[in-house]
């Protein structure tokens, strides 16, 4: 089944291009199961790291290499208080996945 892990992270001013830099490297690692890993801007020096995984016991073993990759970047962020430290993390797997019709659209 499907899994996702999703990390919120505030990076520190006019550290952004660094951020992304590091963040390219990341998609050269090969990790089993990683289908797509996307960076969302949200806000002023606010991210949201997005990455989708075949089931979640990829996203389990790959989890040394999210935290080296983490840890190349940490001195980049922010603490986003609360005793949240640098990122706000959350994964789990799919419950819902809907898709738009395209073919709907195209007949219009």
């Amino acid at each position: 089944m499907t899994a996702m892990n999703i990390v919120h992270m505030r990076v520190k001013p006019g550290r952004e291009e660094e951020f992304l830099a590091i963040n390219r490297d990341f998609e050269n690692l090969n990790m089993k199961g990683l289908r797509n890993f996307w960076i969302v801007k949200t806000g002023e020096r606010s991210f949201i790291v997005v990455g989708e995984w075949t089931e979640m016991s990829d996203l389990v073993q790959a989890r040394p290499q999210m935290i080296a990759s983490l840890d190349r970047q940490r001195s980049l962020l922010e603490d986003l208080g609360g005793g949240r430290g640098v990122t706000e993390p959350w994964s789990g797997e799919v419950s819902l996945h809907l898709r738009p019709d395209v073919s709907a659209e195209s007949a219009m």
